[in-house]
């Protein structure tokens, strides 16, 4: 419709150039048909120019729109790739969360490692309040064997310090008793003697673990005995 339009918008451009010219006296001195002739010519001059002109037009407006397209197909691909992006970043985290989750899960399902280093030979490789352990242990009826389990629970638990106090939980002494007036039912002196302390602490190790390295392998899967 449009390339009608414009054919016949130059062909009424041309017919009104003939009327001016005849109204003028135009044709006075030439042959009429020569004249004619001559405007036909022009007007298809004419309707060729516009439809030239149509035509580039249509093209540059089809190359402006193809731009566009092409320019939002391409901003869509970098939006998905953005979110594909993303989504396996979020992928990736969620699957490492799962497992360190599992770690941690079968850390402290698994079995406490069996004390397998060297055994001492005597009490006397000891000194302070670890040697006094050791020979009220197998006083107590556990073989030498056993105290390197011992040494390493009350290593964690308080260094072998007797006067180790616990503020926030209120746990004391050697075995960390809590309170720590359970151990009273030893001797009085559960505060300052770290005999006492070893002793209320073997006797609690073997009601509840059997072993010290019962008790050492319960406090490797949950942390405390």
């Amino acid at each position: 419709m449009s390339r009608l339009w414009s054919r016949l918008g130059a062909r009424t451009a041309a017919v009104a150039l003939l009327s001016v010219g005849v109204a003028g006296g135009f044709y006075l001195g030439e042959d009429r048909e020569t004249q004619q002739q001559g405007l036909t010519e022009q007007v298809s001059v004419e309707v060729d120019r516009a439809d030239f002109a149509y035509q580039r037009e249509r093209q540059s407006a089809h190359q402006v729109k193809f731009a566009q397209q092409r320019a939002a197909e391409y901003q869509a691909k970098l939006r998905a790739a953005q979110a594909a992006k993303e989504a396996a970043e979020r992928a990736r985290k969620a699957e490492a969360a799962a497992a360190s989750r599992k770690r941690e899960r079968d850390a402290a399902n698994a079995p406490a490692k069996p004390y397998d280093g060297p055994i001492p030979a005597s009490c006397e490789e000891y000194s302070g309040n670890r040697k006094t352990g050791c020979a009220m242990m197998i006083g107590a009826g556990f073989g030498i064997a056993e105290f390197p389990c011992l040494e390493k629970l009350w290593n964690k638990e308080s260094g072998w310090n007797h006067k180790a106090a616990n503020s926030s939980s209120g746990a004391y002494g050697i075995p960390q008793a809590l309170p720590g007036s359970k151990m009273g039912t030893v001797a009085s002196d559960w505060r300052t003697n770290p005999a006492t302390q070893i002793k209320w602490g073997l006797g609690y190790i073997k009601g509840r673990y059997k072993t010290p390295c019962g008790a050492w392998g319960y406090f490797q899967n949950n942390g405390h005995y």
